[in-house]
């Protein structure tokens, strides 16, 4: 044990995780790799730290999901030490650092240590490793496994503990252990206190299109001020926490039980507000304060504590990243929350004692819930994660060990983004344009925006937009431009946080002189996200209709709608009048000229002729593009090239349906297929994939007459398809699969052979029963392997019997078919043997004199 040891009985004293120490101890003793599960509030996160460091001579990191909870433990286990915040135990989030040289263990968030170990891959004077809160499964969290995972296996002296309250311990330990054994598991566990659940559904729905309803917000609003009230009869030192999806409706709910639940300290709880408001709800009141209904978002769902609360209030709802992979965008979407985060709010109002939690919602509807949320790595935009990778050396993820995989196709969206950027080259490998991007801690593209931005408009203008897109800010109407001014002017709770980013982010540039103003605000959101500038296609009373470089549409109302470009920094999938139809909808974007579209993505801009197999005909136009944003559009004549890569991607977009099939181009086709199906090669196969594949070795003439403007309708195949035919084997093509086949009669009936792509069906000769008298052989195609299928006709072409055995039929079916049809047809022979009977298309009279035709002249005068 260090001379600098922390008193862990002090710190200890009424803390249950203490009884769980000298476990924990024995585990480290074994291993340099732990897992620790025990419920919130048992004072794992305030005992873990300082016994490791007890233990070792280096820092000791631990990683916070959130801010206010790195900075809430720190305050916390320093208060217990009785040391000054910033020694001993100090922080370090984003913008706001309380450490020093002497201090042992330090609280970061993940994405703090993941950006400190991209400079310092050893962790140099750290000795210990403690990943905090892992069971909510953030992005950055499962990196650090992974990256951590690699440093052990460099520095067998580091130590790694991954605690939560909740977590899949078999599966987190055989991942951090780096060995086949799994590394040890410590579980804490102490009796819980009875929990009351309550049932307390709206009477309307909890969302729509807009997001959360109006008329939800007041039923958890009136819920929460009611059961306050009752609780306060019975207990005065009791808290209430209410737990809402996202800062918006927080701040809404707030205001309501200010009307509502007058008496009581109604305070806001979420990642907006300024540190000094969230540090001082967390501390608790006074005894001589009033009551406290605490509104929060998922923030205090486990990872932080809110002391003195008896009952919880929840929605029902969370609000998480979700990836939108078709439409290539991302944001956060709102949906009912898990059963395992509605458990962990629901502990929280029995951390001291018995307590309640009311749910907004049926039994119904929770029983449907999720059984726990989705990995973040699963479902969110991982530009930022895969640049992190790059500069690792581990591009993708290759080999680390991590809880999950990347997801492909979001890891290849990512890497093409930081392949345009200039982050990474063609092999996923970080470039030194990367490295510059990753040292600043925004999204890489909010970085590049932030690095040329300023070169452009100058440092603080580029601070100040890349500060409010990438600080959880509020942006009214979606406007960022207006949204900067209200800021500059101080309005707004947001005013001084946002100012303190933007000074913070301007120090990692170099002075530039403030050439811009607040119209360029748009030109660095551009520089940002090229792919969504957009143009406005249609205005409606509801506001605009925006088509994006990407090729997405979203609507926006407000004074955006009047603009004729923006770009676009925030669009989400949405519905409703302001989407107009479009499926998404833009939440922060700035107006933007069309010279600096010609600035900004330069790289999307094409200027080129556009030929296309438009209906029957190619056509060609030139086409000046921002991506799929059409600028300017004339019809010119298309080149002999132009033409036939119109035709081609035709063809490969629609397919052969792009042609009208002749009846005898079908036919070929057909018989074709048979052989190729039945004896192979060197019979060709017809298939619509063989014949797009080979197009140059049998449709090159075609294709030539359509480039040179040939209608599709003028084209016909059947003499294309003849050029497949194999020689000399082709000699053979009308006796293997002929067109027609002769029946006794004399008659010469079509085949209709099965379409090319089924292979089960056979051919098919429909023909009057008449004419097959006396045929007992059925005939067979391709070499004999095919027997046909007849479909025997009345005297008037309707159906009487399917067979593909003539033989069987005489002898038996015919009997009943002649029974049912001599009296409907009594002018055609129906003879009892047919066997004798001589075949003919025609009635009994002429089928008469025909018969003695073939016998001899007929000597009976005729009548004129």
């Amino acid at each position: 044990m260090t001379s600098a040891a922390f008193d862990l009985r002090t710190i200890g004293a009424g803390l249950s995780f203490a009884g769980a120490l000298d476990d924990v101890s024995a585990a480290l003793d074994a291993s340099t790799a732990v897992v620790i599960s025990a419920p919130p509030g048992t004072g794992k996160t305030t005992l873990v730290p300082p016994l490791l460091a007890s233990r070792t001579e280096g820092r000791v990191i631990v990683t916070q999901p959130r801010r206010v909870a790195a900075r809430a433990a720190a305050r916390r286990l320093a208060q217990l030490d009785g040391s000054p915040l910033g020694s001993r135990v100090g922080f370090t989030v984003r913008g706001e650092r309380a450490a020093s040289g002497e201090t042992r263990v330090e609280f970061v968030t993940a994405g703090v240590l993941l950006r400190r170990m991209l400079g310092d891959p050893g962790l140099d004077g750290v000795d210990a490793v403690v990943i905090d809160e892992v069971h909510e499964r953030a992005l950055e969290t499962d990196l650090l496994l992974g990256l951590l995972g690699e440093v052990r296996e460099l520095r067998d002296d580091l130590t790694l503990v991954a605690m939560s309250a909740t977590l899949d311990a078999a599966r987190i330990a055989a991942v951090i252990s780096g060995t086949d054994a799994p590394a040890p598991i410590v579980e804490h566990t102490v009796p819980a206190h009875p929990l009351t659940e309550l049932w307390s559904p709206g009477t309307g729905p909890r969302l729509d299109e807009r997001g959360v309803t109006r008329g939800f917000l007041d039923h958890v609003a009136r819920t929460a001020a009611a059961a306050a009230r009752d609780l306060i009869r019975e207990d005065g030192s009791a808290d209430v926490l209410v737990f809402a999806p996202g800062a918006r409706e927080v701040s809404e709910i707030a205001r309501r039980l200010h009307d509502e639940a007058r008496g009581f300290d109604v305070r806001e709880l979420h990642g907006r507000l300024p540190a000094a408001e969230q540090d001082a709800v967390i501390r608790g009141r006074r005894a001589s304060d009033p009551p406290r209904i605490v509104v929060t978002t998922s923030l205090a769902e486990s990872s932080l504590t809110v002391p003195g609360v008896r009952l919880v209030v929840d929605s029902g709802l969370a609000r998480f990243p979700q990836r939108d992979a078709a439409r290539g965008m991302s944001g956060l979407v709102t949906a009912g929350a898990s059963r395992a985060s509605a458990v962990q709010r629901a502990g929280r109002a029995t951390r001291q004692g018995p307590g309640t939690v009311i749910r907004c919602l049926d039994e119904r509807t929770f029983a449907a819930a999720p059984a726990r949320p989705a990995p973040e790595i699963a479902t969110a935009d991982l530009v930022d994660a895969a640049l992190v990778l790059a500069c690792w050396g581990a591009p993708g993820g290759a080999g680390l060990r991590l809880l999950d995989p990347l997801p492909a196709d979001a890891l290849a969206d990512a890497q093409g983004v930081l392949h345009d950027l200039g982050a990474i080259d063609d092999d996923g490998r970080v470039t030194a344009e990367g490295r510059a991007l990753a040292r600043i801690p925004v999204d890489p593209r909010l970085a590049r925006a932030l690095l040329e931005g300023s070169g452009v408009v100058g440092s603080r203008l580029a601070a100040e937009t890349v500060a409010l897109l990438s600080g959880d800010l509020r942006v009214p109407d979606g406007d960022v431009a207006a949204a900067i001014t209200a800021l500059r002017n101080g309005r707004g709770p947001d005013a001084r946080r946002w100012e303190q980013e933007a000074s913070r982010l301007q120090c990692f540039l170099a002075d530039a002189p403030a050439r811009g103003t607040i119209d360029d605000v748009g030109l660095v959101i551009a520089l940002a996200f090229p792919s969504r500038i957009a143009r406005r296609v249609e205005r409606t009373a509801e506001g605009a209709t925006f088509l994006l470089a990407s090729g997405t549409r979203a609507g926006v109302g407000g004074p955006l709608a009047g603009a004729e470009w923006l770009a676009v920094a925030d669009v989400a999938r949405a519905t409703g009048r302001v989407a107009a139809g479009s499926g998404a909808v833009i939440r922060a974007a700035a107006s933007i000229t069309e010279d600096q579209v010609d600035r900004a993505a330069a790289a999307l801009i094409t200027d080129r002729v556009e030929a296309d197999l438009d209906g029957a005909r190619v056509s060609a136009r030139r086409e000046r593009r921002v991506g799929a944003i059409v600028r300017a559009t004339a019809p010119v004549r298309p080149t002999a090239t132009e033409g036939h890569d119109a035709v081609r991607r035709a063809l490969q977009a629609r397919g052969l349906a792009v042609f009208t099939w002749s009846e005898q181009a079908d036919q070929l086709r057909r018989r074709l297929a048979l052989l190729h199906r039945v004896l192979g090669a060197p019979w060709p196969d017809v298939s619509d994939a063989a014949l797009l594949a080979g197009i140059d070795d049998w449709l090159g003439p075609e294709v030539d007459a359509l480039a040179a403007g040939t209608p599709t309708a003028k084209v016909e195949l059947a003499p294309a398809l003849r050029r497949l035919l194999p020689w000399p084997a082709a000699a053979e093509f009308d006796a293997l699969a002929p067109e027609r086949l002769e029946v006794p009669s004399g008659s010469r009936i079509r085949i209709d052979y099965p379409p090319h792509d089924d292979p089960d069906a056979r051919p098919v000769v429909a023909v009057k029963l008449q004419e097959c008298f006396g045929w007992a052989e059925t005939p067979r195609l391709a070499d004999g392997r095919v027997p046909v299928l007849f479909h025997l006709l009345s005297p008037a072409g309707r159906p009487l019997a399917v067979t593909g055995d003539l033989a069987s039929f005489w002898s038996g079916p015919y009997a009943q078919v002649r029974a049912e049809m001599r009296g409907r047809y009594p002018k055609h022979p129906w003879p009892e043997d047919p066997w004798q009977a001589a075949p003919t298309r025609h009635a009994k009279n002429r089928a008469e004199r025909e018969a003695r035709g073939a016998a001899g002249p007929d000597l009976q005068p005729k009548r004129e």
